[in-house]
């Protein structure tokens, strides 16, 4: 069995998703938005960490066109998530957004209610998880977790 915890980094919204795989079997175990400040962001990620004890904390690169102060923001952000992954003694691995979208599905390029739609596909959800920071950090929890195997096998 493997749990990863996925986070979804944003400056008023960061979004997580815990995810666990046995074998071919993969199902959300939680999800859901932050609207904290980088103090709070912390510590829920530690709690979520304390809670879940996932085998891997997966978080999404920092991607930005032109706003440099946004992309300074989610910086921040990223920081503190890999600060509690870090003290708690989880390993982190980084995914760029076309890396997760081609992992969940199949095209770098696939538009966020498609991805919304395949997340709660792969997961068996009832409906596409909601609002879509969440499903944003479940994608990257998959991509990670649908990688874990190959990297394995490598190791």
């Amino acid at each position: 069995m493997v749990i990863v915890l996925g986070i979804d980094p944003g400056t008023a919204n960061t979004g997580y998703g815990v995810v666990m795989t046995r074998g071919a079997q993969m199902g959300a175990l939680d999800g859901g938005v932050i609207h904290e400040s980088l103090v709070g962001i912390h510590t829920r990620v530690t709690e979520l960490i304390a809670e879940y004890e996932p085998d891997a904390v997966a978080v999404e690169d920092l991607f930005f066109n032109r706003n440099v102060r946004s992309a300074m923001a989610v910086s921040e952000t990223r920081g503190v998530v890999l600060l509690a992954a870090g003290q708690a003694g989880v390993p982190c691995f980084s995914y760029t957004p076309q890396a997760i979208k081609k992992s969940v599905c199949g095209s770098g390029s696939a538009p966020k209610d498609q991805v919304q739609r395949m997340v709660g596909a792969l997961l068996g959800l009832p409906a596409p998880p909601e609002p879509d920071h969440a499903a944003d950090a479940l994608a990257v929890a998959i991509c990670h977790a649908s990688s874990a195997p190959i990297r394995a096998a490598v190791a």
